[in-house]
């Protein structure tokens, strides 16, 4: 098993917890300190049989120097004696995160500097970094030099245990702002210092004016808020870089998402990064598809309250039917039209168009038995007494489905219930059980029941219904037997499209 923070640290006496909370917290964050250097960084963690590599990093804006990952890589002090001096140093209290050591990287030499990781004084790690770049032979322009300088801040918060920042926003977040959509230094005042060129575009094309250095970037950007959108509390803080957060902006020519990362020295604040994005687009399309959302939700409403209409209108036209024959037709339309209606209302209920037809399952359960068992009596069909009694019973997980095979598997589960209601159960009673069994897209459902078995195959418009669905909009198979002890089973038999995710 590769020693990644999860597999080794996690499960290692050798490590604390909190130790080991504090290690993932940083691979949470480490990829900012990554593209400022433009270098891969490596985690390597002491272990009795030397150093592991655990977690690698590959800067976005720049030349990887491994074409494979590190990882499980594990160096002695013969092997790279660098590499353990640094720790040997770093528990010294010694740190030159400046000076450099040569080493070859895919048949190149590259050139690599190590940082210590402490939490609360304790060395917990080395990270080297490391580039096909001599950091003095680098030929860099002085937006280039001031980006290497705030990843070298970084890193010296690295070995005061203050980065990672406790409380930042880890997590990914769409639209959540890097290194490479831009970025601004600004003193402990909020004053511009420096901009890279993508941050200065991005501003720009929002509507800021004129040159941003040595400006209030708070200022600046007030002057560019929307008037008539409320503004999130904690943009000031984010533009002075006081605290370590994210946020929107929505200026007048678009909006930015904004991400402060304040640099601290023997923990006082005295500069900050704030990582710049135009999530104007993003945003955009955020905005349509919680419209189309709420449009398809209305939709979906909206049928579902025309189909519960029309199956109300058809249980009162039962009421008037002076045949019963027509009286059951007319109830027996209800109750599909009924089921295709709870389709609809479990759509309401997701935000996306799929359904958990467990929750059908049980729905059509209730609407199948009571429609069914009101009209079979024990004796005299005809007096209406004595209504036999049917219990129910769900085995297993159907699932998610999509919501266009949500709608015939309903309707065939309430046709199969039915059907074992109204002819095998109609004279005892019993019981009545529907078992799922799921395996990636393949769904088996069986229906059974205790009754009295059936001489035949079924026949009649419902069983042709649930046959012309199985097989026609599911692409299934639908099959009946007796069961070994009596009652009969129903069998579907489908493989589902799988769901997108």
């Amino acid at each position: 098993m590769a020693p990644t923070v999860n597999n080794v640290l996690t499960y290692d006496d050798e490590t604390p917890r909190p130790e080991v909370e504090w290690l993932q917290l940083l691979l949470g964050d480490w990829q900012v300190v990554s593209d400022l250097l433009g270098s891969d960084l490596v985690l390597w963690v002491p272990r009795e049989e030397g150093m592991w590599a655990t977690a690698h990093s590959r800067p976005a804006n720049g030349s990887t120097v491994y074409f494979e990952d590190p990882i499980s890589s594990v160096y002695t002090r013969e092997d790279w004696p660098e590499l353990l001096a640094a720790y040997d140093n770093a528990g010294a209290g010694v740190d030159d995160v400046d000076a450099f050591v040569t080493v070859e990287r895919e048949s190149r030499p590259a050139f690599v500097r190590f940082a210590p990781v402490r939490r609360k004084g304790v060395v917990l790690a080395i990270v080297s970094i490391e580039s096909f770049t001599s950091p003095a032979d680098a030929r860099l322009t002085a937006a280039e030099e001031e980006q290497h300088r705030l990843g070298r801040e970084l890193l010296l918060m690295m070995g005061e245990g203050a980065f990672p920042i406790k409380g930042a926003p880890v997590p990914p977040r769409r639209g959540a702002p890097r290194v490479g959509d831009g970025w601004v230094s600004v003193d402990s005042e909020g004053v511009v210092k420096a901009a890279s060129p993508n941050a200065l575009s991005a501003f720009h094309r929002c509507g800021m004016q004129g040159d941003m250095v040595g400006s209030l970037l708070a200022e600046l950007a007030t002057a560019d808020l929307q008037s008539r959108i409320p503004v999130d509390e904690s943009l000031p803080l984010v533009l002075t870089g006081r605290a370590a957060w994210r946020v929107d902006m929505q200026a007048k020519g678009g909006i930015l998402s904004l991400r402060a990362i304040p640099i601290t020295r023997r923990g006082q604040r005295t500069e900050a990064i704030i990582l710049v994005r135009d999530v104007t687009e993003v945003r955009r399309r955020e905005k349509e598809l919680m419209t189309k959302d709420a449009t398809i939700r209305e939709v979906h409403h909206r049928v579902k309250n025309n189909l519960q209409t029309v199956a109300a209108l058809l249980r009162l036209q039962s009421r008037r039917m002076k045949s019963d024959e027509a009286k059951d037709a007319l109830l027996e339309a209800m109750r599909r039209v009924s089921t295709i209606a709870l389709v609809h209302e479990s759509l309401l209920q997701g935000s996306e168009e799929t359904v958990l037809l467990d929750d059908v399952i049980d729905r059509c359960l209730r609407l199948a038995v009571d429609a069914a068992s009101a009209t079979v009596h024990d004796g005299d069909h005809a007096s209406g007494i004595g209504q036999v009694a049917v219990a129910t019973h769900k085995v297993g997980k159907a699932g998610l489905v999509r919501a266009e095979e949500a709608t015939p598997l309903a309707l065939v589960l309430t046709e199969l219930a039915t059907n074992a209601v109204e002819h095998g159960l109609s004279e005892t009673g019993g019981n009545l059980t529907i078992t799922s069994e799921r395996s990636g897209t393949h769904l088996v459902i069986n229906v059974d029941d205790d009754g009295k078995g059936m001489p035949s195959r079924p026949e009649g418009l419902g069983t042709n219904i649930a046959q012309t669905l199985v097989q026609g909009e599911l692409g299934g198979v639908l099959t009946w037997e007796n069961g070994p002890d009596g009652g009969t089973r129903a069998t579907i038999d489908v493989y589902l499209d799988p769901i997108s995710r």
